[in-house]
């Protein structure tokens, strides 16, 4: 019985992960497994073709997604850190805060 290549949980493990990067890149532990479990999905199919049917087009199409979403991870985390060690903890809290109010407000 052959295998098929199914990219559903590296889409599905991506996407999570980029709407989580609104929460400091934290979508990193999301996109980052997806990425690398397509890699190593498609190096078992080409390297035992025999073992799987179907073509590796769209795990490779969901690697190249999971790679870009970890990337937009990476570089929003860098962010957060940046904006961390400068403005400080505290002064992004009272910013956060502040933009919860506005929001409350307008409702």
């Amino acid at each position: 019985m052959k295998k098929k290549l199914n990219p559903t949980v590296v889409y599905v493990l991506s996407i999570v992960g980029l709407l989580c990067c609104c929460f400091g890149g934290l979508g990193i532990l999301l996109s980052a497994p997806a990425y690398f479990i397509a890699g190593n999905k498609i190096k078992d199919a080409q390297l035992n073709p025999d073992a799987y049917e179907g073509e590796t087009k769209p795990m490779e199409t969901a690697k190249l997604v999971a790679m870009i979403i970890m990337i937009i991870n990476v570089l929003y985390l860098i962010y957060t850190i940046y904006q961390i060690s400068t403005i400080g903890w505290d002064e992004m809290n009272r910013t956060w805060q502040e933009a919860i109010e506005q929001a409350q407000q307008a409702q």
